[in-house]
């Protein structure tokens, strides 16, 4: 088992990692859509924030030698089901011909005010 972690995305800020390597596989923890750094900057938006969080999980991905195009499968987590479209389409667009299984949570308030939470789990190399 092996801790992945890249200052390219948000460092943890508790006890977990960005991820964890094990048994040919990457697990993303949870991303909310800081960009990398000390500030803890949100983007506003949707659409921007879904695109931080995408963005975080490549360079994570990417740390740990793997890819989108290794991911296996993604969790959204939204508090509004009306943001599913807007979502859906940053998602696409990231993605290009990665479709890995996928599930969208509408839910309750996250934490920080985010519009988007997201976790995962890819194929290592």
């Amino acid at each position: 088992m092996e801790r992945i972690q890249t200052p390219r995305a948000p460092l943890p800020a508790g006890h977990y990692s960005q991820a964890i390597k094990a048994n040919g596989f990457v697990f993303v923890a949870g991303q909310l859509p800081f960009a990398p750094g000390p500030e803890r900057r949100m983007p506003e938006g949707i659409e921007a924030q879904a695109r931080q969080c995408l963005e975080n999980l490549a360079a994570i991905l990417e740390a740990a030698g793997s890819s989108v195009d290794r991911l296996t499968s993604v969790q959204l987590f939204i508090p509004d089901v009306a943001l599913w479209g807007k979502v859906n389409a940053v998602y696409e667009a990231f993605m290009g011909e990665a479709r890995p299984a996928r599930t969208v949570v509408p839910t309750r308030d996250l934490h920080y005010g985010a519009l988007i939470e997201l976790n995962a789990v890819a194929v290592a190399d």
